[in-house]
């Protein structure tokens, strides 16, 4: 039996030493890797996890053993190390040995005022993070002899004992204070928030100090050769003089490192110190196969590199960087692509707040659609359509948003409301059009009557005022804040590229005009998905067309009002088709409720009694008639493809009459024809029969003989659970998972929003169930009708088209399920082909690590 070696208390780091990321912590690791590529690193220490929770729990350490390995006078830092670096961990201590004899020593080598502030700066930072002593007694003024005095007389006073002068007391106090400081309550919520598992444990580095203050050029910094806003290739940091850590980054007077025209620069000062901090940087970038950020220090000229991190990024310069990386051989296309998260590409698609710039932020809602928009304030979607006439960007701000309000939505910037979730009808729409949005801002007061909004610090912003909408962060800011250009640039191309070369399911988008179309082009989907017909006839020609149908009194009425909209439907799928370019396109028929085309107040009521010619209180009457207790489940889908035929007839002769046109232009098309809210076999045999009439129709008319599939969206329980019989009459099913979560819960997404945070926070739901896929209730469902469709018919196609289809969790679950494809809104199609890519690639190399943390 192989005997296991146990882990030593303490590890001196070298070429060769066990150092393992999951007992050392990733800084001792990265040392290590530092040390092996022969950079200057001052002798270090690594205290693996258990020994620090020894310490923690008060057992008795051997300081003595460590401080053996920095020579007879040491002076010393000691480190954070956990396994992750986001984890973050207690605060470096700097200078740890510091005591009378090594003051002197100093100040005979460096001068007195150098050694006065390293000792002085000991005694703060030991007061306050070890002793936990009050900051302010040791705000005593600009380091000194008198200063320093006084520092150490005030720690005398309250600890009733003078300040330590022992080394290996000094290093005890230290190891013990920040391992507990890791062990407490707080420490362990505030990392478990960054996602750090509940037993995540602590490495401690303890390194030789180098000093960074002396006679002769002597200073710290940091330095990177990336841009972390824009990912492009830049030497960024700053230098401090006779300084230490990281003091150069919060300095005014900190030198630049490269020549600059503004001031004095490391360059200049010490050229070959420079040159050997880019050689550095290049070595770190090939063999540590990242873009680091390096910690240095110079001392009399001799520089020491104390530390490395991991680059900070903005999403954009992750992906760039993944991308450089792997056009320059340093990693695999594969890697660069498992290296971006497929939610970040969310950022890269529209405009970002500059994080470089400041934000006044007086709202915050729910980030429901990303990217910023500035603007002016509307409070309707006239005034909307009006700022967008006059080429003036607005902020359409509602209590919250219905289908009367789309045409407003088109024309503004971006949208805000008061009320609603992330699956609220403002959310829906607006990340279909890629619009900016925040719902659910309930600490924002809206006064439609005096068109003012009041933040809940009291201040007031009236119609025209300029704001900044942040629908990343969900936060609304005052006054112009700077932008970010999108990010749809060579790299975001090719990684996307390389991407499609290992996903297997189909990425689709849910597209409801030839501009939505033409958007899921751009961004390379594989046809739509999803063409919500109902959203074309919103357009002001065409809702007054629709009122008339509406409004009439037969069926043959009903049919003449139809034949007025059938060339408006007819071009509308003659653009998709031709956008779209032969790629399949499933258009939904007709599927709200027909109260959803009237007006709902007395004045609208009026003005469509004057368009109609008919008396008010005939108006009113018929909006009454249409009114029901529950339109989400009244008559709606294909309950009125039954009960008002012409709806769906006219609908099927213009998809007709569209693919002979476009046939005829030498682009041949097969379109999909999708039957809403489905529940019966009967439903679909009624429709079937109505729309195989008219087709046969039009092609004995045009001469032109065309294809075409007839599916169902699968949105109601008994639709999965009948998928059997369904898909006898069925090419394709398509699950809506927006209303069947919605009907499997029983809950309104336009409401769950008020209580869905507690139901989530205290356990009843792991997650909001219209944002992530509900995969063992609504999954189940899913399941279901898959299986019984596919024993019914072999070759059935299977998707889902709901909102769910862009997340990557329920891409995971699809092709668990072996769907053919997913779509989502058009700016979600790059997020679901990365995540689908991710996915393809777990799955052929499960042990597959990359080293994306150093």
């Amino acid at each position: 039996m192989q005997k296991i070696s146990p882990i030593p208390e303490f590890t001196v780091v070298s070429p060769t030493a066990e150092i393992r990321p999951a007992l050392h912590g990733w800084r001792a690791k990265c040392l290590q890797r530092l040390v092996r590529l022969e950079m200057p690193v001052p002798t270090t220490v690594a205290l693996p996890a258990q020994t620090v929770r020894t310490i923690a729990a008060g057992h008795p350490f051997d300081s003595r053993a460590i401080l053996a390995h920095f020579g007879e006078a040491p002076l010393i830092s000691i480190r954070p190390s956990p396994e992750n670096p986001d984890w973050g961990g207690p605060g470096t201590i700097l200078n740890v040995g510091m005591n009378a004899a090594r003051h002197a020593a100093l100040a005979a080598r460096h001068g007195q005022e150098a050694a006065d502030t390293i000792y002085m700066r000991f005694v703060q930072s030991y007061s306050t993070h070890v002793a936990r002593l009050d900051p302010d007694m040791f705000e005593i003024g600009k380091p000194s002899a008198a200063a320093l005095k006084e520092a150490l007389r005030q720690y005398e006073r309250e600890m009733e004992e003078p300040f330590p002068e022992d080394p290996a007391r000094q290093l005890s106090e230290v190891l013990r204070s920040m391992a507990r400081a890791w062990e407490g309550t707080s420490a362990r919520l505030l990392r478990q928030a960054k996602g750090a598992p509940a037993e995540a444990a602590l490495g401690l580095v303890v390194q030789a100090m180098a000093q960074g203050i002396g006679q002769g050029i002597s200073g710290a910094g940091v330095i990177q050769f990336v841009d972390g806003v824009t990912g492009l290739p830049q030497v960024t940091g700053r230098y401090l003089g006779q300084s230490q850590g990281r003091a150069a980054l919060t300095e005014a007077q900190s030198l630049y490192l490269t020549r600059d025209p503004r001031g004095p620069s490391l360059e200049d000062l010490a050229p070959e110190v420079f040159a050997a901090l880019v050689r550095h940087g290049a070595d770190c970038r090939v063999r540590l196969r990242e873009e680091m950020q390096i910690e240095f220090t110079i001392e009399d000229g001799h520089l020491a590199v104390i530390d490395a991190i991991r680059v900070q990024r903005s999403s954009r310069a992750g992906l760039r960087i993944a991308v450089a990386l792997a056009e320059d051989g340093v990693i695999s296309q594969n890697e660069a692509v498992l290296r971006v998260e497929p939610r970040a590409l969310s950022e890269l698609l529209h405009k970002q707040v500059d994080p470089r710039g400041t934000r006044d932020v007086f709202g915050q809602g729910i980030a429901a659609s990303p990217g910023a928009a500035v603007g002016k304030i509307v409070f309707t979607s006239d005034a909307a359509q009006a700022s967008a006439a006059r080429g003036e960007p607005c902020i359409l701000v509602r209590r919250e948003t219905a289908p009367e309000d789309i045409r407003g939505m088109h024309s503004a910037a971006a949208v805000l409301t008061e009320r609603g979730g992330v699956t609220s009808h403002a959310a829906v729409i607006a990340r279909g059009l890629g619009v900016p949005c925040v719902v659910g801002a309930s600490g924002l007061r809206l006064d439609l009557k005096d068109r003012k909004l009041t933040a809940a610090d009291g201040r007031v912003f009236r119609e025209g005022d300029t704001i900044t909408l942040d629908g990343t962060k969900g936060e609304v800011l005052a006054g112009e804040a700077m932008l970010l250009p999108p990010a749809l640039d060579d790299s975001f191309r090719k990684l996307l590229g390389w991407a499609d070369q290992v996903r297997d399911i189909g990425i689709r988008a849910n597209a409801d005009t030839p501009a939505d179309a033409a958007t899921a082009r751009q961004f390379l989907a594989e046809g739509i998905g999803l063409c919500r017909t109902e959203h074309m006839f919103f357009d002001e020609d065409r809702l007054v067309v629709m009122r008339e149908m509406i409004f009439a009194d037969t069926s043959k009425d009903r049919a003449a009002a139809l034949a007025r909209l059938l060339p408006m439907q007819r071009a509308d799928f003659v653009q998709l088709f031709q956008i779209m370019a032969g790629l399949p396109v499933c258009i939904r028929l007709f599927d709200p409720p027909l109260h959803e085309f009237l007006p709902h107040d007395r004045e609208g009521m009026r003005e469509l009694a004057e368009a109609l010619d008919k008396p008010l209180s005939d108006v009113i009457r018929r909006a009454e008639a249409l009114t029901e207790f529950n339109p989400m489940l009244g008559m709606r889908g294909v309950r009125l493809g039954v009960v008002l035929p012409e709806i769906y007839a006219m609908q099927a002769q213009a998809i007709f009459e569209a693919t002979v046109e476009v046939a005829r232009m030498g682009a041949p098309v097969v379109p999909e024809i999708m039957i809403p809210l489905v529940s019966a076999r009967r439903e679909v045999e009624l429709v079937k029969t109505h729309v195989d009439a008219v087709a046969a129709g039009v092609r004995v008319k045009s001469g032109v003989n065309f294809d075409y599939k007839l599916g169902v969206m699968v949105e109601t329980p008994r639709a999965a659970l009948r998928a059997g019989e369904i898909a006898q009459h069925a090419a394709f099913l398509s699950f809506g998972t927006n209303d069947l979560t919605q009907m499997t819960y029983g809950l309104s997404r336009d409401d769950a929003g008020r209580f869905m945070g507690t139901y989530v926070s205290q356990g009843v739901f792991p997650e909001d169930p219209f944002h992530i896929l509900d995969v063992d209730g609504v999954g189940e469902l899913l399941h279901i009708g898959a299986e019984r469709g596919r024993a019914t018919r072999g070759d059935l196609t299977l998707s889902i088209c709901g909102e769910h289809g862009g997340n990557p969790e329920s891409i995971a679950f699809c092709r668990s399920q072996r769907f053919d494809y997913v779509s989502c809104s058009p700016f979600r199609v790059p997020l679901a082909r990365l995540a689908a890519a991710h996915l393809a690639l777990a799955d052929q190399v499960p042990e597959w690590k990359i080293a994306t943390k150093s």
